[in-house]
């Protein structure tokens, strides 16, 4: 039989078992080199025995007893021992099911983005590992089971942890109902029974969610499981990342010194006397629970009857029965505490009836005698309802005088709790336990101390009378002053009843008069109690307060204290509280927001000791909550060392859903002083943060003020998306223009949004934007329309759809009337105004969901979910010679040239042609004709533009006969000043083309834009080689965020066409500490049949910007490509590029000489003779001394051509390598 004791069984394992593990009986190890689940060796390093593997004790010097073992002996990238992050492996666990509905170890995929996790829980990328169920959708009920390692003695202080991630449930689960929802579980497989520990709730927000289970004191082998059970056709899929078993081992055996109030267990380790014969066995030797040594004890397990305790009759009452009769609702306990069993005894009360739902069951005991010297353990159990109430009193003269109460959702756990009775009469003692609507109240192992001292003389102790029922039915709750209203308008900030009593115990208190509607829901060795008086000793609160105590329970854990149910709230709603710390940086204070009907719980804040007392007045911001929530007071402080921590003076502030704070309607804002009329939307932790810089540029008002940004690789920010909301705006009558200023800036940078949402509707895209746009500002804006008599509301959201950069927002802006044509339109939120001349030509859509035949991918984002601008030109849409045009709105030139650039791609075959017009005062002028291009590919077509005034770019299909085909457009630009020749830019207005694919191979890493301006954030020359100032621009990649070898980045020209020679210059600069593994920047030409290396150097030291001319040559359509790559291990360093110049025609063989520079075919024959010479003197210096290559090294290669005849394209990647002379550095140059 397992062992007695057992603390906090979680939720009950529901569906068929595999058959492997009924009867569950754990396998011998062997002693060394033991073979676990999925191929994993436990390599045992010092020979440890067999029962001392995975036992979460180091009994090796270097703890390779606990690896593989479910977990590692520490994760390091957590932190923390005995944890398993699936980094380097699966640690043990080991895939047992039995269809196709299974566990395998995987990543996430920004390409699935809303379909799974974007990112891991561990790293927050989507370059961590985390297990996964994977399955097509069954026809029946399926179940996928992960099975652990063999673990060994649990402490009864063990907690679980772990985080997981479940798509394919609640309302995005194909319309599922509430008793078709996946289902996640854990359970323990021990001796020969499996019992549930934890199961998740029927309704889950989206995002990762942390589970928090209590296996207990577990005595021999057992094994975790984990399930997903998913109904027919759900397609649930979970993830599953971070699991983390903490206070699990016992202290080493060993003669310790033991306190005043402790006794020494058998192995030497020392525990308070008072956790002697209470009913679990704390030393793991079971010496503390000795039968001998507790024999003057009287226990009542409840498995045979209820020993001298008396169930009072009445509806409700307790039961005496089993985890096995009750069944396997989540509220209900799935084992007893004294025998860890789904057939052990407790006794319990439900809420399964309207009778029995918020009534009193009654427990007494027999009469004792007056003392001093009585003290009673027992075990409780209240999950499933946050009204659930279990009361402990005595009883004297039929008047009850309450000792301890516990109020709340404890979870499911069998929580210890310890009164001591100091009654100078005959008494008894009184439990209460009260089952919230949904809930279960239960209790066993009720053990009394042998100063319980039953009196036997005649007198009868009689209980106090029932309470009178409540007048109020099932659902509603009473006022003071008479009647009742429904349970819903209690602590909804809003007083319903006339005397304000629903409203009374909702949290806000000063604790004068008790604690206010706060309740302890702590299960460990802290918890929250109302204090008076100078103790601590070093708060700064005075009278009473809220404080942390020494608590009973077993678990080594925070202390948590909750409000009842409140809300809804409005977006303002904050809790304005007094607090204070005495602590070692271990300790902390925090505020948490508890969403039941979700199953979250949000970080709200945080604050950490510091060595010292520290406190203050802080406001809490809590926002607008649609569902009933709490607040979660969380504490943790080592109370042995003087630690201290209490709050006082606890209010809510404007949470009424009415309320309307100063300034809600002033959307125009450049953030300096606050938000103005925007908020920060509290339900995730990926949040926008008003700063000025940290290393990732200035504001736009001022260059030194204030911005709003968010980091997606802030630590710990998992969420999927960070919003900025206005508060309800009135009804506008015409329409209006929103414009603003953003910055999206890094190597991997996702969404920014902007979304307008009409009362009674669904947000609607007004813009957006994805991927950097450099470490510049740019201006945005959105035309707001008129929306009747309907209030609004509008939003800027960003997604964590990217892990490397930052995005910022600065200086909004309304104004009246709409706004003028978008400068930039990526044809994703919309048309941007561009209309077709004829219904049904010219179509905005995607691939996945467009109807017209178009191209896989757009432009802007690679992906089959981009849109962009299409018309068919196939016989029967477009005849021969028939004409339809797609006319911009006015563009509004403020220089005299200005920039057309556009994406086109037209289909193989018989597509039509593309003529591109610019018209003024209804004059229409072609500029540009486009007829024939090479493959399904999108192509880049620019025209500088002159205008006398306002303008409009026309877009004119011209069918062909064809029998089927296309012309799509995408990404159009306007930009001020003369269009660059393709493929050169100097990098001063935009990046001219030059882009970084969207390839999930290059993990989306994108080259950035910046200036000199020096950023932490954003490392790279000082200045630019253009202006050779700060001012100037270039484009920069930080290699420090490429991974191990064989990652790389790329920044691609625009398609060319044939050229038989040209020449390719550009100034470059390296700054990479030189070592053995550093990394390169090569030059590619990419072509429809593969891809070859003609230019490329190490990586070195900073030498200033350098110069490299490359003769190019390609007898089909190619592309340029920059590639930085590394070639073992990461590197720490930064490559940036300026003035790039693509001559079409021409060889380089005029351009002057400079470093790095490539040399002509007609000296080919002279550079290998001087080649071969020189490589005999670099083999002979090598010899003497090999310094000379050191001091060589980071010279570029470049690539002469063989021959006068172009050469193509191989269908693999290689290198065309010659020998050549390497040009002398200029003076000044480093060495």
């Amino acid at each position: 039989m397992p062992a007695a004791g057992h603390t906090c069984p979680l939720s009950p394992a529901v569906g068929t078992v595999p058959g492997s593990l009924r009867g569950f009986q754990p396998r011998g190890l062997s002693v060394a080199g033991t073979v676990l689940p999925a191929g994993s060796t436990l390599v045992n390093s010092c020979s440890s025995g067999a029962q001392q593997l995975c036992d979460f004790s180091c009994h090796c010097s270097d703890c390779s007893d606990e690896n593989q073992c479910g977990y590692l002996r520490a994760s390091s990238v957590l932190g923390t021992p005995f944890s398993c992050d699936f980094e380097e492996g699966d640690c043990g666990w080991q895939d047992v099911s039995t269809s196709a509905f299974r566990w395998v170890r995987g990543w996430a995929s920004l390409a699935s983005w809303g379909t799974g996790p974007h990112s891991d829980h561990t790293m927050g990328t989507d370059l961590g590992w985390f297990m996964l169920t994977v399955s097509p959708p069954a026809k029946t009920t399926a179940t996928a089971w992960l099975r652990s390692p063999v673990m060994r003695e649990a402490a009864a202080t063990c907690q679980i942890r772990a985080w997981y991630h479940l798509s394919g449930s609640g309302e995005s689960a194909h319309g599922l109902n509430q008793t078709e929802q996946p289902v996640l579980r854990l359970a323990m497989a021990h001796g020969d029974e499996v019992v549930g520990l934890w199961q998740s709730p029927e309704h889950g927000a989206e995002g990762w969610h942390q589970l928090v289970a209590y296996p207990g004191r577990v005595a021999g082998q057992f094994q975790l499981l984990f399930s997903l059970t998913q109904p027919p056709a759900c397609g649930a899929q979970l993830a599953l990342d971070d699991i983390i078993f903490s206070n699990c081992g016992f202290q080493e055996a060993g003669q310790q010194e033991c306190g005043a109030e402790e006794r020494r267990c058998s192995r030497g380790s020392c525990l308070a006397q008072h956790r002697f014969c209470d009913g679990t066995d704390d030393c793991g030797d079971g010496s503390d629970e000795n039968a001998t040594l507790c024999q003057s004890f009287n226990h009542c397990s409840f498995e045979q009857n209820l020993c001298s305790w008396q169930v009072e009759e009445g509806q409700p009452k307790w039961d005496r029965n089993t985890s096995l009769d009750l069944g396997t609702a989540s509220s209900i306990p799935s084992r007893d505490h004294s025998s860890n069993s789904r057939t052990g005894f407790f006794l319990h009360v439900g809420s399964s009836s309207a009778e029995g739902a918020g009534s009193t069951a009654r427990l007494s005991s027999a009469t004792f005698q007056a003392t001093n010297s009585c003290s009673l353990v027992l075990y409780c159990h209240l999950h499933g309802s946050a009204t659930s109430n279990l009361s402990i009193s005595y009883v004297i003269n039929a008047t009850s005088h309450l000792v301890r109460e516990r109020t709340g959702d404890l979870g499911s756990c069998w929580v210890r709790e310890r009164v001591n009775f100091n009654v100078s009469e005959s008494f008894k003692v009184l439990i209460e336990g009260v089952a919230g609507s949904g809930g279960t109240v239960a209790i066993d192992d009720l053990i009394l101390s042998p100063g319980c001292v039953q009196d036997k003389g005649p007198a009868v102790t009689a209980l106090p009378s029932r309470a009178r029922a409540s007048p109020c039915v099932p659902g509603a709750v009473p006022c003071h002053s008479g009647g009742c209203i429904a349970a819903e308008l209690a602590c909804d900030f809003n007083e319903t009843c006339g005397d304000g009593s629903d409203e009374q115990l909702c949290g806000t208190t000063s604790f004068e008069e008790g604690s206010g509607g706060w309740h302890d829901v702590s299960v460990g060795r802290l918890r929250w109690g109302v204090q008076r008086g100078t103790q601590p000793t070093h708060t700064l609160l005075t009278g009473a307060f809220l404080a942390l105590q020494a608590g009973e329970g077993q678990m080594v854990a925070a202390a948590k204290a909750r409000t009842a149910l409140l809300g809804p709230s409005g977006p303002a709603c904050a809790m304005e509280m007094s607090y204070s710390i005495h602590s070692s940086p271990q300790g902390f204070l925090a505020v948490s927001v508890v969403d039941h009907s979700a199953g979250t719980s949000q970080l709200a804040w945080h604050t950490q000791g510091d060595g010292g007392t520290a406190g203050g007045r802080v406001r809490v911001p809590l926002g607008e909550r649609t569902r009933p929530f709490q607040v979660e007071l969380l504490g943790l402080v080592d109370l042995q060392d003087s630690a201290s921590a209490a709050v006082d003076n606890v209010t809510f502030v404007q949470c009424r859903l009415d309320v309307v704070p100063t300034g809600a309607a002033e959307l125009s804002c450049n953030f300096e002083r606050d938000l103005c009329g925007w908020y920060q939307d509290q339900s995730s932790d990926f949040k926008w943060v008003r700063g000025t810089g940290q290393g990732q540029g200035s504001d736009h008002t001022t260059g030194s003020g204030y911005f709003l940004a968010v980091d997606p690789s802030a630590p710990w920010s998992r969420g999927q998306r960070a919003q900025l909301i206005t508060y309800s705006q009135e009804p506008s009558s015409a329409p209006r223009c929103l414009s603003f200023w953003y910055r999206l800036a890094g190597p991997q940078i996702g969404t920014l949004n902007l979304k307008l949402k009409l009362e009674g509707e669904q947000e609607t895209l007004l813009w957006t934007r994805r991927g950097t746009r450099g470490s510049v500002w740019h201006r945005g804006w959105a035309t707001l329309p008129a929306t009747g008599q309907r209030r609004f509301r509008v939003s800027f959201e960003a997604l964590r759809d990217g892990f490397r950069g930052d995005m910022a927002l600065d200086d909004v802006a309304l104004r009246a009337g709409p706004c003028g044509a978008e400068l930039s339109c990526s044809f994703e939120a919309g048309t941007c105004g561009l209309a077709p001349s004829e219904p049904q030509s010219w179509q905005r859509q995607s691939n996945g969901t467009g109807t017209a035949a178009g191209p896989a991918a757009d432009h802007s984002t690679g992906t089959a979910a981009g849109h962009y601008m299409v018309v068919s030109t196939s016989r029967g849409s477009l005849p021969t010679g028939h004409v339809v045009a797609l006319t911009s709105q006015p563009y509004q030139p403020t220089v005299p040239t200005q920039c057309l650039s556009f994406w086109y791609q037209l289909s193989s075959g018989t597509p039509g042609s593309l003529g591109v017009f610019v018209e003024q005062s209804g004059v229409r002028r072609k500029v540009m004709g486009i007829s024939a291009v090479e493959g399904d590919v999108w192509h880049r077509g620019h025209v500088t533009v002159q205008p006398d005034g306002d303008w409009q770019a026309v877009f004119e299909a011209v069918g062909a006969g064809g029998d089927q085909g296309y012309i799509a457009l995408d990404d159009l630009d306007v930009s001020d000043g003369v269009c660059p020749e393709p493929a050169s830019c100097d990098f001063e207005r935009d990046m001219c083309g030059w882009s970084s694919p969207t390839a999930p191979q290059q993990h989306s890493f994108a080259w950035g834009w910046k200036s000199g301006e020096p950023l932490a954030k954003y490392p790279g020359p000082e200045q630019d080689h253009t202006l050779g100032t700060r001012n100037g621009h270039y484009v920069h990649f930080d290699t420090s965020v490429l991974g191990l070898g064989g990652t790389s980045a790329w920044l691609e020209s625009q398609p060319l066409p044939a050229v038989p020679a040209a020449c390719l210059t550009f100034w470059y600069h390296l700054d990479i500490p030189e070592h053995l593994s550093c990394g390169e920047l090569r030059v590619l030409l990419q072509g429809t049949a593969g891809q070859r290396t003609v230019w490329s150097v190490a990586g070195h030291r900073s030498r200033g910007w350098q110069e490299a001319a490359v003769p190019v040559h390609s007898p089909s359509e190619f592309q340029i490509v920059f590639e930085v790559t590394t070639r073992r291990w990461p590197m720490e360093g930064t490559v940036a590029l300026d003035d790039i110049a693509f001559r079409a025609s021409g060889s380089c063989q005029s351009d002057p000489q400079a470093p790095g520079q490539g040399k002509s075919s007609g000296s080919f024959v002279a550079e290998v003779v001087l080649g071969l010479l020189l490589g005999i003197l670099v083999l002979a210096l090598a010899a003497a001394g090999g310094w000379l290559c050191l001091k060589r090294r980071g010279l570029p290669r470049g690539v002469p051509t063989g021959s006068s005849a172009p050469q193509g394209f191989d269908n693999i990647t290689f290198r065309d390598d010659k020998v050549i002379i390497p040009s002398v550095a200029k003076e000044g140059d480093e060495d």
